[in-house]
């Protein structure tokens, strides 16, 4: 079998993009891998080609060589390939080692038995020393991007292998000094001696000359295996991350080093650190981390190697290189930052994140940065929030929060004057300016007035919530702060009771010390302001929350009066939830007249039902189990399993069954009027069913999602409502759409089905335009009629008529669509089609077989739709 062409693969690496592990479940999949090493070598592929394949290898290591042996003979391969390409340059040297390395290291087969290993690393540290590897590996002008390379997957291999390079260090610090890739070499070095001390103080021995060995392996020669073998079940995280090292910090306490290996060492990093200008930022941080992982606990090694650096670093404008200073301070304190520089990194943290120009991502890091500032000092126990002690009020006061910031740099702001409030009881005693507590009260007041705004943005009254959150977790130990905070929150309640969810969850969210005084003053609002009955519903939410066995007498005569306009299925759902929120705080009483003239005055069978189930609860159980029987929990006793494996009908009926559809459902006369289409549906059941909720979804996702339909009760026979649901199409377009009906029998068993399709025809989704005044609709027409030109497009077609004439057409199928009548031979219409286009149609000299129509939109994409629709009609008569 010849190799595969171009578009072959091109073709085959798509497919397998867009699902691997489908593809490589398929035919085709199990020989991807050994037909992508035999065209490798094909020279009837290009270059390009090549590249793409070698790119495919490079992502999906794990799925083209998933075991060691197929990753060794991957890499066997790659490297035979390499070997035989042409002397002359190639795009495919690079991506080939890339790849060798690539499947070794993924696949598991780097080890002192595989082949491949000992073949790879010589070559790859022969590389990155500039040794002649001899004319196979290119031109001059290719040594170095193939030498940066070569450090970059020694620096994987020893990222897979830690300590793998340990007996090169000697060799990699010799190669520092005359090398021009400063960079790939430093970071390697750096990784390596991080690795070595961190094995070493493990084993409980010393360097014993890593740093001053200068051999260079050769294939089969002394690579440090063992070491290798001990650090692979150690791999340490890169990134700085100082919490996660607490635990090698204690392990290198405990590595012993002579003088001579101590001061190999302090030379060795005094290297790295001297030439570390040299590196990009991002390099530089890195570098930075791992010099300080290496030394942060080490005996005898002090940090003040890393002076010279912070008094480069300490004005840096690189986040980067910043953060590496501020994880240097966390590491080493004291050690290392006197009070001096720790007042200087936060007079400059203060300074930067005040400047106007700041991008918002770079405003939040220093933001961050002054929230979790590593003090020398800090007072108060670990882990606790507080703000630095040099940082006070009136350094940050260009930092304090204001209604015009974005959101979340507005939020970082709020937390900082939070934590700066904990220490404002001496200014406000001395009489000082305006005090962070009086201007925290200003803003929340000034973030709930925005969010009480009736029909205001979601966002406004999200980001009030999260401020009043972010306070009462900061200053839970404040009633001076958290009690206007409460009285504020129920004022907007007040305002705008639509905001229930978000008060239901920051009770879930906040602790004790806000939240039951702000539920005592929720319930109060609720229990003396029944408000409009539009706002009923939001109060039966609250209410179910709050609600407890304190005020029972306002709460209950709030329910009964409440219960009079609870005509809604949803409003008598809504009030059984506060009635099953108050059996579980024991109150009893006029709670049972209550259930009871509920289970007898409620149109829901299944509210009736619920109601007496209550009823019955509370007059023959006593506290404790009522509470089991409202709230299982996982102290409550559990089924015996043998119990409930015998009774098969009692699992039956805690499952929703699949079960032939008994309910029939169809479309009834179009509706042309409102703001959207709203579709008239037929049901009709073949027995009786309780609870009945349709489900639609919308194929080919042409309308927006819709909602479902609830019916509380069906009785075959019986007339029922049409049942009316709204569409919100996303272009003008027939869809059809999926119907699923879940639904519960007379004998209490939860059932879904799946229904017939309905179809949204075209003409389902017309709506007139509103009527014009009269003497002004031919007007009105034309300026419709004009305004669609040029953006939109104009047709001509013929209709063919039925024996009744053009007059009984449009009557039947256009009368609410007619701006101007000329019967029987004339007929100006104007149609709307959501969400935002208009069919406007001439119907003029009719004759006797049909009719010429001209038309204008301004959507091209619904003139066949039109062109249809104008041919059936004659058919439909």
């Amino acid at each position: 079998m010849g190799p595969t062409s171009r578009e072959t693969w091109a073709q085959r690496l798509g497919t397998f993009r867009a699902s691997p592990s489908a593809f490589m479940a398929g035919p085709e999949g199990e020989d991807l891998g050994r037909h992508l090493l035999s065209d490798l070598r094909s020279e009837k592929l290009s270059e390009p080609t090549k590249v793409s394949l070698l790119a495919l290898s490079l992502e999906y290591p794990a799925q083209l060589w998933p075991d060691a042996p197929a990753a060794e003979v991957a890499a066997t391969s790659l490297l035979d390939t390499l070997v035989l390409l042409p002397p002359r340059p190639s795009a495919l040297r690079r991506p080939l080692l890339l790849a060798a390395t690539t499947a070794l290291a993924a696949g598991g087969a780097l080890g002192p038995t595989s082949r491949a290993s000992r073949r790879l690393l010589p070559l790859l540290l022969g590389l990155a020393s500039g040794r002649d590897l001899g004319r196979s590996f290119g031109p001059a002008s290719e040594q170095r991007p193939l030498q940066a390379t070569a450090w970059e997957c020694l620096r994987e291999l020893e990222s897979c292998k830690p300590g793998l390079l340990g007996g090169c260090l000697g060799l990699l610090r010799g190669l520092l000094g005359q090398e021009a890739a400063v960079q790939p070499l430093s970071l390697l070095l750096a990784l390596a001696l991080r690795n070595a001390l961190v094995i070493q103080a493990r084993a409980r021995a010393g360097l014993q000359g890593l740093l001053v060995a200068g051999g260079c392996p050769t294939e089969g020669g002394p690579w440090n295996w063992m070491l290798a073998e001990e650090g692979d079940a150690h791999l340490q995280p890169q990134a700085p991350s100082w919490p996660a090292a607490e635990e090698g910090e204690c392990c290198l306490a405990m590595l012993e080093l002579s003088p001579e290996e101590a001061r190999e060492l302090r030379a060795a990093v005094a290297q790295l650190l001297d030439i570390s200008y040299l590196l990009t930022p991002v390099a530089q941080a890195q570098l930075l981390w791992l010099l300080g992982w290496a030394l942060r606990g080490l005996r005898g090694q002090p940090p003040v190697l890393f002076k010279p650096q912070l008094v480069r670093l300490l004005g840096t404008a690189q986040l980067t290189l910043l953060h590496a200073v501020l994880a240097l301070k966390a590491a080493f304190g004291e050690a290392l930052f006197t009070a001096q520089d720790e007042a200087l990194l936060l007079r400059r943290l203060t300074l930067a994140a005040q400047h106007p120009a700041l991008p918002l991502p770079a405003h939040l890091f220093y933001l961050h940065c002054l929230l979790n500032f590593p003090e020398n000092w800090p007072l108060g126990p670990a882990g606790e929030e507080a703000a630095p002690l040099l940082l006070g009020f009136q350094l940050c006061r260009g930092l304090l929060p204001s209604l015009l910031h974005d959101p979340m740099a507005l939020l970082a702001r709020l937390h900082l004057l939070c934590l700066l409030c904990v220490e404002d009881e001496e200014k406000e005693e001395k009489g000082q300016d305006q005090s962070p507590r009086q201007y925290l009260e200003e803003l929340l007041a000034g973030l709930r007035q925005r969010a009480a705004l009736d029909g205001g943005p979601r966002a406004l009254a999200t980001l009030c919530f999260q401020a009043s959150y972010l306070v009462a977790r900061c200053l839970a130990g404040q009633p001076v702060v958290l009690t206007p905070l409460t009285h504020g929150l129920a004022q907007l309640y007040r305002a705008r009771p639509a905001l229930a969810p978000h008060f239901v969850d920051l009770l879930d969210r906040v602790g004790p010390e806000l939240g039951e005084p702000l539920k005592v003053v929720l319930r109060q609002e609720v229990v003396s302001r029944p408000g409009r009955d539009e706002a009923l519903r939001w109060h039966l939410q609250m209410l179910a929350r709050v609600a407890d066995g304190d005020a029972q007498s306002a709460t209950l005569g709030f329910l009964q009066a409440a219960a009079a306009r609870c005509t809604d299925c949803g409003l008598q759902q809504a009030l059984l939830q506060v009635c099953r929120a108050l059996l579980r705080a024991g109150v009893g009483g006029g709670l049972a007249d209550l259930l009871q003239a509920l289970a007898r005055q409620l149109e829901d069978p299944d509210g009736r039902d619920h109601a007496r189930l209550y009823y019955i609860l509370l007059a023959h159980l006593e506290e404790p189990k009522l509470g089991v029987a409202l709230g299982p929990s996982l102290a409550a006793p559990a089924l015996a399993s043998s119990l409930v494996a015998e009774n098969q009908g009692f699992a039956a009926a805690l499952m929703v069954q699949e079960a032939p559809a008994p309910i029939r459902l169809s479309m009834g006369p179009h509706r042309a009027k409102g703001p959207v289409p709203v579709l008239q549906l037929q049901v009709e059941v073949l027995e009786q069913v309780y609870s009945l909720e349709l489900r639609f979804r919308v194929e080919r996702q042409l309308y927006a999602p819709l909602g479902a339909v609830h019916v509380p009760c069906l009785c075959p026979g019986r007339p029922t409502r049409p049942l009316l649901l709204p569409l919100q199409p996303r272009r003008p377009a027939p869809a059809r759409l999926a119907v699923r009906a879940l639904y519960t029998t007379p004998s209490g068993l939860t059932c879904h089905a799946h229904l017939p399709p309905l179809l949204v025809n075209f003409a389902d989704l017309f709506l007139p335009f509103p009527q014009p005044p009269e003497g002004a609709k031919l007007g009105f027409f034309e300026e419709l009629w004009d305004s669609c030109l040029p953006k939109g497009t104009e047709s001509r077609l013929w209709c063919p008529l039925g024996p009744h004439g053009l007059e009984a057409l449009v009557s039947r199928h256009l009368e609410p669509f007619v701006v101007v009548a000329q019967p029987p031979t004339s007929y100006l219409i104007a149609i709307r089609l959501p969400p935002d286009s208009r069919l406007l149609l001439r119907l003029e000299a009719a004759q006797a077989d049909g009719v010429p129509v001209a038309l204008r939109t301004d959507d091209w994409a619904v003139l066949p739709l039109v062109g249809d629709y104008l041919r059936g009609l004659s058919a439909a008569g």
